[in-house]
């Protein structure tokens, strides 16, 4: 439960750092955030950016935001990837005990983490870890993930450029496979949550385009069936376009890929997207199974993050929303939370960024609901296409012949 508002102005420094995979969005959160507190001068002095996340608060590797001029402020904004870098750590009750030490030290007591579940968990410890010690600290969450999948969120600052990304490349992919008919698999990121991969559904504007099969972590992934449906496919269209999350698991709910890795992160996630073995496992297994032999495999990887001109404008707009309203909570007396984007009832797409207790979104992760996957669990339904379209926005046209035949002429 979140602290009552303080009936006293705290003043002190700010002190933002970005955590997690980057997202082309990300410094959009950052400058909002920065903007907005450079209009809180009487009650923000210094604006500090940490390098690397709490990785450069235990270092003290600082840099000062508040000097940095509003154009290249901008110019940040619009800037794929974390420009702060970024790290991947979950504290222990040593690294916040120093970290408290460093806070102390600089009189920050306005403190900013812009980051998906597991950044969100790490902000909750130094939470409580600063009310254990009674240390005035206004904590809060910026959300982000191109996984989609925090809690208490309708969708998060960098999933539609992401997604943009993937239904852009399904497009131009979906064509080369069409010029080269064959079976192609596409790797997309998604540990749990299927929502970037489903988002490749976007790129089909002719009722032949694919992808034909999408298979996300929600459902559990047989490879018998798989194999049978690519041959239903391929008999029907003569090629097969397949979109995978990386994150695909059997009934026992083991994920695939995690069979040919033993790598983790300090929050104890496999490493998912570091290799091609799934792509690769998938297309051996309908060469030799289904007899194709022209078949293919891309793991889309860290691409899907930080391509720089692939942006939704939807997407930008909102990350730069929810880290002014972070600062803006912060400064009127909400003491901690996370801001999530919630989406206004009715047919116009429309959203609002509110306040949560960090316990909320912190580490638990969030699913595709069952009406966004079809009965046969290898796509997805028009339910999420009217979910997703609006988040990503405009995509490139496609253009195909009519296909006007000319008579063949008799010798």
């Amino acid at each position: 439960m979140a602290k009552k508002a303080a009936k006293k102005t705290l003043t002190g420094n700010m002190l933002i750092a970005q955590s997690g995979g980057p997202t082309m969005v990300i410094n959009q959160s950052l400058i909002g955030a920065v903007l907005e507190a450079k209009k809180q001068k009487a009650k923000i002095k210094k604006i500090f950016g940490s390098l690397h996340g709490i990785k450069g608060i235990l270092e003290e590797d600082f840099i000062d935001l508040g000097r940095e001029t509003v154009q290249t402020l901008e110019a940040v904004a619009n800037t794929p990837s974390s420009m702060l870098g970024s790290v991947r750590k979950k504290p222990t009750p040593a690294d916040c005990h120093a970290i408290f030490e460093v806070l102390r030290k600089y009189n920050v007591r306005y403190f900013f983490y812009i980051g998906g579940n597991d950044s969100a968990e790490t902000t909750h410890i130094i939470n409580e870890e600063a009310r254990k010690v009674d240390y005035e600290l206004r904590c809060f969450h910026i959300c982000k993930t191109i996984d989609n999948d925090l809690r208490e969120n309708d969708h998060t600052p960098g999933f539609g450029s992401g997604a943009k990304f993937v239904a852009q490349a399904f497009m131009g992919d979906n064509l080369d496979n069409r010029a080269l008919p064959g079976v192609k698999i596409n790797v997309i990121m998604g540990r749990h949550a299927g929502f970037l991969t489903a988002a490749s559904a976007l790129a089909r504007v002719y009722p032949d385009d694919g992808p034909h099969l999408i298979y996300l972590p929600e459902r559990p992934f047989s490879m018998t069936g798989f194999v049978a449906d690519v041959k239903k496919v391929y008999k029907k269209y003569g090629r097969c376009m397949i979109a995978v999350s990386e994150g695909i698991a059997d009934k026992d709910g083991t994920a695939i890929a995690a069979k040919f890795t033993k790598e983790v992160d300090s929050h104890g996630n496999v490493q998912l997207s570091g290799s091609g073995a799934l792509g690769d496992l998938l297309a051996r297994e309908i060469k030799e199974k289904a007899r194709i032999s022209r078949v293919r495999a891309d793991t889309f990887g860290y691409l899907q993050r930080s391509f720089a001109g692939v942006v939704s404008e939807v997407d930008a707009k909102e990350a730069r929303g929810v880290g002014r309203k972070a600062v803006q909570c912060a400064c009127s007396g909400d003491i901690d939370g996370s801001i999530a984007i919630k989406r206004k009832s009715g047919k116009k797409y429309a959203v609002t960024f509110e306040r949560v207790p960090l316990k909320n979104v912190a580490k638990e992760t969030r699913h595709m609901p069952d009406n966004f996957i079809n009965k046969a669990g290898n796509d997805v339904t028009k339910a999420f296409i009217s979910y997703a379209a609006p988040i990503v926005g405009k995509l490139p046209e496609i253009g195909r012949f009519k296909g006007y035949k000319v008579p063949k002429k008799k010798k």
